[in-house]
């Protein structure tokens, strides 16, 4: 979902007026054309993406005229309503400007702007501060060890009475078309601030799901090459896969904790109404979670079952070198012993000596072939 944002202090350059505000992604500009009266107004920064991607005010669940950021906030409050920003990585200065207007807590603004948390929930006061990592599948033509195969970023939500602040970090999750398709919804807009976030938890849990089931392909792929019958050498596709498969395990397995929190505890800022919502989020979190621990563990199955593929292979290899070596001993010894050259030596002098040495090693070569045969070493 995309946010709205306020800022009391001009961290950034002044913002260009527009007809009306729009559904944007969370992140940079989307592609898709906007409803026309529908365009945000948006701060730019250094690299020209928008710092304030979208910044609206909602009451009875109907998003209101465009805004000013810094007047969004009063409005909503003296409308009864509340203000959604959305922002897309802002730096330290940027947000400390929105900090000092919505009194967000230092340590809250300063998880935000550095990132690279794990999932968590914490409750500074009246306001709550949740970080989801959020994830992508990369596509790739074929598995290879060196291939990227999940994409993390994370989002992170500020929650008050009046207001909702989504900030996100990475080149996916975009949560343009989620605010659209929450807009349309305006029995759950009316519930506040927390449909915001449960619209956002619930976004990225699916998309785990989405993921995990990509990734699950891969694992099937990699099974019917490591039991294939041919020869192959899979053990860094695997390895790698599973490395891969780990990003995505420490976004979802600590997401469990946070939602159990707002479905069983007492939150002022999250209305009772929407504790069956964040319930419904928190089962489809423990589905994908075993999921990717089912994952987890049958590469780790079929990991163990390539080394020990790998291993029977080198064995069978090592017999059938050993078999060669015992046969070609038989004419090396035979040849060795006549290859001393004594004066005194049976068959040296009798007419039919040589061939006669030459059908003895056949004849062992051949009995000791049909040997190892039938063992199964050749």
């Amino acid at each position: 979902m995309s946010s709205a944002d306020t800022s009391s202090t001009p961290a950034t350059p002044p913002l260009p007026d527009r007809a009306a505000p729009a559904v944007a992604p969370d992140g940079p500009p989307s592609p898709r054309p906007r409803p026309a009266g529908r365009e945000p107004r948006m701060s730019t920064r250094r690299d020209g993406m928008p710092v304030v991607v979208d910044c609206a005010v909602y009451v009875d669940g109907r998003r209101q005229a465009p805004v000013e950021p810094e007047e969004a906030l009063r409005v909503a409050e003296e409308r009864g309503g509340f203000v959604w920003l959305g922002l897309y990585e802002p730096t330290e200065d940027e947000l400390g400007a929105l900090a000092r207007r919505y009194d967000l807590h230092p340590l809250a603004v300063e998880d935000a702007v550095f990132a690279h948390q794990r999932p968590k929930l914490e409750r500074y006061d009246e306001a709550l501060f949740m970080v989801l990592k959020t994830a992508t599948y990369v596509e790739h033509e074929e598995l290879t060890a060196t291939s990227e195969v999940v994409d993390t970023g994370e989002v992170m939500v500020f929650l008050g009475q009046h207001y909702v602040i989504t900030v996100r970090h990475g080149h996916h999750g975009e949560l343009g078309d989620l605010r659209h398709r929450l807009e349309e919804q305006r029995d759950l807009l009316c519930l506040g601030p927390a449909a915001v976030l449960y619209a956002v938890a619930d976004l990225v849990v699916d998309t785990f799901v989405d993921v995990a089931g990509a990734v699950e392909d891969d694992v099937d792929e990699l099974e019917a090459s490591v039991f294939s019958p041919s020869r192959t050498d899979d053990i860094g596709r695997l390895y790698q896969l599973k490395r891969e498969l780990m990003s995505l395990r420490r976004a979802v397995s600590p997401l469990e904790v946070p939602l159990q929190k707002l479905t069983e505890r007492q939150i002022d800022v999250v209305p009772e109404a929407m504790r069956s919502y964040f319930r419904d989020v928190l089962d489809h979190a423990i589905r994908v979670r075993d999921q990717v621990a089912g994952l987890d563990e049958l590469l780790t199955s079929i990991l163990q079952a390539s080394l020990a593929r790998t291993s029977m292979a080198d064995n069978e290899d090592m017999r059938k070198i050993s078999a060669w070596a015992g046969i070609i001993a038989v004419p090396t010894a035979i040849a060795g012993i006549y290859g001393m050259n004594f004066e005194h030596m049976p068959e040296l002098h009798t007419r039919y000596g040589y061939p006669l040495v030459l059908l003895v090693i056949l004849a062992a070569c051949f009995l000791l072939h049909r040997g190892f045969k039938r063992n199964g070493w050749l």
